[in-house]
């Protein structure tokens, strides 16, 4: 993993500003070669945080939930003492898959195959006849175990034991914006970040739609809904080396559309937020594949999980606090409306992007400065790629 770079630097900005070379975008391969996507499996998603569902979801003792990370199935769950502890699904006896989500609270974790019994944080507590295994090592036998760390109220788990803890590479981020987020987050609706199976499948590499979210350049041409909401030219971005920060004002010119007028109408800030985030819609990208809206009335958390070199799953959920007006759950609603037509709108927009890098002899041209973090983006993705052949067997 990168070390932490020690202070965050605009990238975009209002007409005046200089903002630095935007940096190079992704050869073609990056997104089609199968070998360089086995390669990220290990080089990139093995070594970073990624995000599994938020604290909401286990909310006591006993709880737990499965999700995807890295490709191995993780299982997460809340100790007796609160805490967070987080282990592949997997049995050390012969390898069976231990918990299926949905499943109920218990004080421990039982193998549904020959009944070996873990204690939550891991540790093997019981097998059944256990005069009858010989070698039976209780203390090495206990769950393999994952790192897990709540940040902003939402958990990440890494198989890298020696990465960099999150809060540590994300503090700026945290003091930016982490008076949206917090334990205290209620989920809207029925998606839930770690629930892959139902998750929208985009058809395009996890690059591609991570590269759509870093920019706004194609906001003009690609989405007329948010130019009637958002102040284009206050469109900004700061980029630190674990993360991306955008913001954008909102107009004060009511829009054409009737749902948007509304809602320009409507929006305000939901508890804990203050009068100066009423009029400003802001973005982030936690390296490499964490997704986070900051809206007045609502937070929407997302991740890009791959699915194939030309596919991507984005499982996501809504949340806000409790005890908003109603008034800011009707703005909620009309902003999350709002939402599903530019994700329709993306969707379509990757699908696209993904076609065209198909393409044999294509190379992408020159970077905008208003793509300063797909230029970011990509020169993380390169280095943390730098040691693996072209053949990606690394």
């Amino acid at each position: 993993m990168h070390a932490k770079s020690p202070a965050t630097r605009a990238t975009t900005g209002p007409p005046g500003t200089e903002p630095p070379h935007p940096g190079a975008a992704l050869a073609a391969r990056y997104y089609t070669d199968p070998g360089i996507a086995a390669a990220e499996s290990r080089h990139i998603f093995a070594k970073s945080w990624q995000l599994v569902c938020h604290e909401s979801d286990l909310p006591g003792p006993g709880a737990r939930l499965t999700a995807t990370a890295a490709g191995r199935e993780v299982l997460v769950v809340r100790t007796e003492d609160g805490s967070l502890a987080a282990h592949l699904n997997v049995c050390r006896h012969r390898g069976t898959r231990l918990v299926s989500t949905p499943e109920p609270d218990g004080k421990a974790i039982r193998c549904p195959y020959h009944g070996w019994t873990y204690k939550l944080d891991g540790r093997l507590v019981g097998a059944p006849e256990a005069r009858q295994i010989p070698c039976l090592d209780k203390p090495k036998l206990g769950l393999f175990p994952v790192r897990v760390e709540s940040f902003l109220g939402f958990v990440f788990v890494n198989h890298d034991p020696d990465a960099v803890p999150l809060a540590e590479q994300c503090a700026g981020l945290a003091e930016a914006v982490g008076h949206y987020a917090g334990t205290d987050l209620v989920p809207v609706g029925r998606d839930r970040i770690h629930d892959l199976d139902g998750a929208e499948v985009q058809q395009a590499n996890w690059k591609v739609a991570v590269d759509n979210y870093l920019e706004g350049y194609h906001v003009p041409v690609a989405h007329p809904g948010l130019m009637r909401l958002l102040d284009y030219q206050g469109y900004t971005c700061e980029i630190d080396e674990s993360y991306a920060l955008f913001a954008s004002p909102l107009r004060d010119k009511p829009s054409s559309n009737w749902p948007e007028r509304l809602y320009q109408r409507l929006t305000t800030p939901m508890p804990g937020l203050t009068e100066a985030d009423r009029r400003v819609w802001r973005y982030a990208v936690i390296y490499p594949n964490t997704l986070i809206d900051f809206y007045p009335d609502h937070v929407l958390a997302w991740t890009a999980i791959p699915t194939g070199v030309d596919r991507v799953a984005v499982p996501g959920a809504f949340y806000t606090r409790a005890g908003t007006s109603l008034r800011t759950r009707i703005g909620r609603r009309l902003n999350i409306h709002i939402g599903w037509i530019t994700n329709d709108e993306d969707a379509e927009l990757v699908a696209r992007v993904q076609k065209g890098l198909s393409t044999p002899g294509f190379e992408p041209g020159p970077l905008s400065r208003r793509e300063s973090a797909v230029g970011w983006f990509a020169g993380r993705v390169r280095a943390d790629l730098a040691a693996v052949p072209d053949d990606g067997t690394a």
